[in-house]
């Protein structure tokens, strides 16, 4: 029986409701507004009274309209269909909708239920399975994707029959089970879960062993993320978050890719929506939108919903996991998400933590953030979800509690700095400040040095040490003047830019330099640190000029043969402007 209520207040989308029966926390509800229905979640109960958050907007609402509970918490839809598509974080289809906003109350189907799809069986008549275990394979893009017994299912069940190859739309049924009771179960293609709660479809959850290559060297180089490892962007407003993202999301070594847009600004939703259909895939030469999913929550969308798109966005990565690919989820902005926390926090007068924010923030962040990772299957294969997101810290401060919160949970730091942003050095990413925890990780040292080269661990912190010493030089430089210091501050200053030139920067629109693979960054850091190495002593400023034509001449034919970009262009010029001027 599904309880009802009433409503009894109203502080803008938190609703109080005087409850007919029993309800629990985080169920979903219905509240009738004249001829249409208002969508809400309970987030607190106190005796007969509930707390309840409207995923819209309240106008029309008033005290003594009617109210019914589901008995279920917050869904998604999971099938086939899903990669392509663009969903707000109810999982609304954006593309179907029948003007610019979605009407209030007006809830659209996620999937196509007409559309046919190509069916090959995978399990068999007698076979015993568990949740997660794969029936059959459907082919969605490029992508195989598994058709599941759902995980839901509790118990192990006998495979009765599976459907023979063929066209089938989601609906139909594809296998029937039968349960350790012998009741028989029908299974489709499509299945239901609950956003808040973690997929638990696996046998075990290792550490990872090994990075995720995404192209951008100042990552991949000297602070990697590891296949299904976290980490986040914080960083003032202006500094290139959105930009690394998306430069991330076009070459990262993942199978599918999941953009969360969480309370993010209109027009920056917008540029998502018109240049992804647009990009090429690096790795397959195909439209990336045919492994993207786009969650979009704009800032000017009700509270509730701002915070449900990060996990509706998290439980669609799990379901991809689940069949054993890699998925690469993107959240642009956590902040934002942080604040709708705060916001419903305060309407229900809670007690408030730093900034106001709710006491148990740095909690809901870690939960969140361990729901990433890299899982072994049932079948022995394994999937693996890596998660990165931005955090907009008021005014660059990153002492602020969500900034503080999330280091807690993640693993790699990415600071962006607005002092390298103003000198146009992107990605803006600080490389003192910045870490991966991963380099403490035996396993990844050891599939470092089997991927790209011994000892490349090492070579990672000489480099940084290079920068970290040049940085100081340029402090006592800056406050004792040029003749003020002795000349090895000067040559570990232009040692550091040298670093900072050729690794660190790094054109995001440029054809050649934006993917920089592996192998072309092994052979650039090995050059630069055999370089900083150098001895330089030159009889006459002539010998030393043909030395750096000479070097530049070396980058030219060894890195590549096309590798005649305009950022190639530019580290040319920075050296002949030191050279003609004498110094």
């Amino acid at each position: 029986m599904k309880s009802t209520g009433k409503v009894t207040g109203i502080v803008s989308n938190l609703v109080t409701v005087e409850c007919n029966g029993p309800v629990s926390q985080n169920e979903i509800c219905f509240i009738k507004v004249g001829d249409t229905k208002l969508m809400a979640e309970v987030i607190k109960v106190n005796g007969k009274s509930a707390a309840v958050q409207v995923f819209e907007s309240t106008r029309g609402l008033k005290n003594g309209d009617e109210v019914e509970f589901e008995n279920r918490m917050l869904e998604v839809t999971l099938g086939p269909g899903l990669l392509s598509s663009c969903y707000d974080g109810l999982q609304n289809d954006l593309t179907t909708m029948t003007g610019v906003f979605l009407k209030k109350g007006e809830y659209t189907d996620p999937l196509n239920h007409e559309k046919l799809w190509d069916f090959t069986p995978l399990a068999k008549e007698g076979d015993k399975v568990v949740a997660a275990d794969w029936l059959g394979n459907v082919k969605e893009g490029w992508l195989d994707h598994k058709i599941m017994v759902p995980f839901s299912f509790k118990g192990e069940f006998t495979v009765k029959c599976v459907a023979e190859a063929g066209q089938y739309n989601i609906d139909q049924t594809i296998a029937v089970l039968v349960n350790e009771e012998g009741e028989e179960v029908k299974v489709n293609m499509t299945q239901k879960w609950p956003v808040k709660v973690a997929v638990k479809g696996y046998k075990e959850k290792p550490r990872p062993n090994r990075i995720m290559e995404t192209g951008v060297r100042v990552i991949d180089t000297l602070n990697p993320i590891a296949e299904g490892g976290t980490g986040f962007i914080p960083g003032p407003f202006g500094c290139g978050k959105t930009v690394l993202q998306h430069a991330i999301a076009k070459q990262g070594d993942a199978d599918v890719i999941v953009m969360a847009a969480c309370g993010e600004r209109a027009n920056e939703v917008v540029e998502i929506f018109t240049e992804f259909p647009e990009l090429i895939d690096p790795h397959t030469g195909r439209h990336l939108m045919e492994r993207t999913t786009i969650i979009c929550n704009t800032s000017n969308m009700p509270v509730a919903a701002r915070e449900a798109s990060v996990y509706t966005a998290m439980t669609l990565c799990e379901y991809y996991r689940a069949m054993g690919l890699k998925v690469l989820l993107l959240a642009d902005s956590t902040s934002r998400w942080a604040q709708a926390l705060r916001e419903m926090s305060n309407r229900m007068e809670e007690l408030p933590g730093a900034d106001a924010f709710p006491v148990d923030l740095s909690a809901i962040i870690s939960n969140f953030y361990a729901r990433a990772g890299m899982v072994v299957l049932n079948n022995g294969q394994t999937g693996a979800v890596t998660f990165l997101g931005t955090v907009s810290p008021a005014g660059g401060n990153l002492k602020e509690p969500v900034t503080e919160s999330t280091k807690k949970a993640a693993r790699c730091f990415y600071a962006l700095e607005q002092n390298r942003a103003d000198k146009k050095r992107y990605p803006a990413v600080n490389p003192i400040d910045s870490y991966s925890k991963y380099l403490e990780y035996p396993e990844i040292r050891e599939h470092l040095a089997e991927r790209i080269a011994p000892g490349w661990v090492e070579m990672v912190e000489k480099a940084k040490n290079i920068v970290r010493k040049g940085r100081d030089a340029s402090e006592q430089i800056n406050i004792l003047g040029d003749d003020g210091v002795p000349m090895t501050y000067h040559e570990l200053f232009w040692k550091s830019e040298l670093v900072d030139f050729v690794i660190l920067q790094q054109d995001a629109f440029d054809s050649i330099d934006a993917l920089c693979p592996i192998e072309r960054q092994r052979f650039m850091l090995e050059l630069v640190l055999r370089i900083c190495d150098a001895k330089f002593e030159f009889e006459n400023f002539e010998e030393c000029r043909n030395f750096f034509k000479e070097l530049i001449n070396t980058l030219r034919q060894m890195n590549y043969s096309e590798f005649h970009s305009e950022a190639f262009e530019n580290y040319n010029n920075q050296i002949n402007n030191i050279l003609n001027n004498g110094k």
